[in-house]
């Protein structure tokens, strides 16, 4: 099961991560109104690119936190793709290109399932 988990965590990490770089060139900053430009939004990325590895490295080690991790990036997929699509409903003209369509709902259906053996991991006692 550790390693479905693994490859699931690389995979949405894969995708969330080029959904980001997908959102500089949307300039995302300014759908969801924050107060920076690009250099403020790969500032903020940072940070997030480190705590998504760091959880990669503690599902490699079979952790219990690594499962929490896991859990966390699919729930972050899940709400990724919601919102994105509730732009897009009110809409706003980013993010309806095939391209992007297509990795937010990669992104959806990775999130399920990873979501799903992250808390079956997590119910049946699975970590380290």
């Amino acid at each position: 099961m550790w390693d479905l988990l693994l490859w699931l965590f690389v995979i949405n990490t894969t995708l969330l991560i080029t959904h980001e770089i997908d959102s500089a060139y949307w300039q995302e900053w300014e759908l969801f109104k924050l107060p920076v430009k690009a250099t403020g939004f790969l500032i903020i990325h940072l940070p997030l690119v480190f705590v998504i590895l760091y959880g990669l490295v503690l599902v490699v080690q079979h952790s219990w936190a690594g499962l929490i991790f896991s859990l966390a990036l699919g729930l972050v997929g899940l709400i990724a793709f919601g919102l994105h699509m509730f732009f897009i409903k009110k809409g706003h003209p980013e993010f309806k290109t095939w391209i992007s369509l297509s990795i937010l709902v990669a992104t959806l259906v990775v999130s399920l399932v990873q979501v799903g053996v992250s808390l079956y991991c997590l119910i049946t006692g699975l970590a380290a």
